[in-house]
């Protein structure tokens, strides 16, 4: 599975637990500011768990941005060593967006996301609890829950709803696993295909 790499900006974001990254293909690196000195325990605990993918890089200067920069540098550093890594920065600070929108058009996986929660691949329901893929079956299910919860207007072709499969779980997915969990919708009855066409089933609307 692809390497998720999390870069932690704890003088913007405190988590209470970063659990959610307790799996093999997660690297994290928790930045701490030069007069941060606690972190809690359960953060801690999962980080020591972690083993060698864990760091901590607390900065020994204070400025506007100084953290900032020492992740700026470290994406640059971890892009050199693994290309195809997915970066993560968790962080509320927009500040970090042109960086990352630089980086994109480099065509390097990155995002910024404002807590754990909220990193793609933790957010999207990719995953199980033991750090490996779901089945096709099992996300079916996780997007099917998003359907009905959702009051925006639903996919109502083929083609719009593999693309909002893809979109939902991004990068983890492909044109062909996509296409496997359309199908086990189907079979779920949640929805039939006709002529292209999405048929809900009446339960769904």
């Amino acid at each position: 599975m692809q390497r998720n790499v999390v870069l932690i900006d704890f003088e913007s974001v405190q988590p209470d637990s970063v659990e959610a990254l307790n799996h093999e293909h997660f690297r994290v690196l928790l930045f701490c500011g030069a007069n941060q000195t606690k972190i809690p325990f359960e953060v801690a605990a999962t980080l020591q768990r972690l083993g060698p993918r864990a760091d901590y890089v607390k900065i020994s200067g204070v400025g506007p941005n100084a953290l900032d920069f020492h992740i700026a540098y470290y994406i640059g550093r971890l892009v050199a060593e693994d290309p195809s890594a997915f970066f993560h920065v968790v962080s509320k600070d927009k500040g970090f967006d042109p960086l990352i929108e630089h980086l994109k058009s480099k065509k390097i996986l990155v995002v910024r996301s404002e807590s754990i929660a909220q990193i793609p691949v933790v957010k999207n329901g990719t995953l199980k609890s033991n750090g490996t893929l779901k089945s096709p079956t099992e996300r079916a299910e996780v997007f099917i829950a998003k359907l009905r919860k959702t009051k925006a207007a639903k996919p109502r072709t083929e083609k719009t709803m593999a693309s909002a499969i893809k979109s939902h779980f991004q990068p983890h997915i492909d044109e062909a696993e996509a296409a496997l969990v359309l199908k086990a919708m189907v079979e779920t009855g949640f929805i039939a295909i006709e002529a292209g066409k999405i048929v809900y089933a009446q339960s769904a609307t």
